[in-house]
């Protein structure tokens, strides 16, 4: 029998972001989790995706139709400003938020520069790590995992993540066409 994805269209994606943002963790763990309810963890290992392998294809249907998507990051073999990805998705941290003040001061700068002249190419801005925000009080306190001990707390130097609000305002200041989150962790996707 045929591979149904052997002709399928490649979609060139690029993935930007800050470095230890973890952008491949999140398409590893898609590739695990495709067709589990959203909040079912996965308890497969993770696949290990090496920077030499890129571009990671994911084969997806759409429509009934297959695709082949290509991710690619910043860590590509190639030089990333000379990919001609047909999407880019900006990256950061829920849990950083510096990560995305530098999606605004620096990636957006990068995506103008080198991939969006016309401002034709789409745009997504993608919060990572959503599942951190479970791990909050409301108090502002971080709360600790079960192995480190009931009832035990740590505070917070200024805030520990962003919210959902703050990542749509800068998505809707920057133009970008869409805005979600997710985690890897649990394959919630918002």
């Amino acid at each position: 029998m045929a591979d149904p994805f052997q002709d399928a269209p490649e979609i060139p994606v690029l993935l930007l972001g800050d470095p230890g943002v973890d952008h491949i963790t999140h398409v590893s763990s898609s590739r695990l989790t495709l067709g589990l309810h959203p909040n079912t963890p996965t308890r497969t290992p993770l696949p290990t995706l090496r920077d030499l392998d890129q571009p990671f294809p994911f084969h997806i249907r759409l429509y009934n139709r297959p695709y082949r998507f290509e991710f690619s990051d910043t860590a590509s073999p190639t030089n990333y400003t000379l990919l001609r990805p047909a999407l880019i998705i900006l990256c950061y941290s829920i849990a950083i938020p510096s990560s995305l003040a530098n999606i605004q001061k620096y990636w957006k700068e990068v995506v103008e520069r080198h991939f969006n002249y016309d401002e034709s190419l789409p745009v997504i801005l993608l919060g990572l790590g959503r599942d951190v925000r479970q791990k909050e009080d409301y108090g502002g306190r971080v709360k600790r995992l079960a192995d480190e001990g009931e009832g035990e707390e740590t505070g917070l130097v200024g805030r520990g993540f962003v919210y959902p609000q703050e990542g749509l305002r800068v998505a809707q200041e920057m133009r970008c066409d869409v805005y979600c989150e997710c985690s890897a962790l649990t394959g919630e996707v918002s």
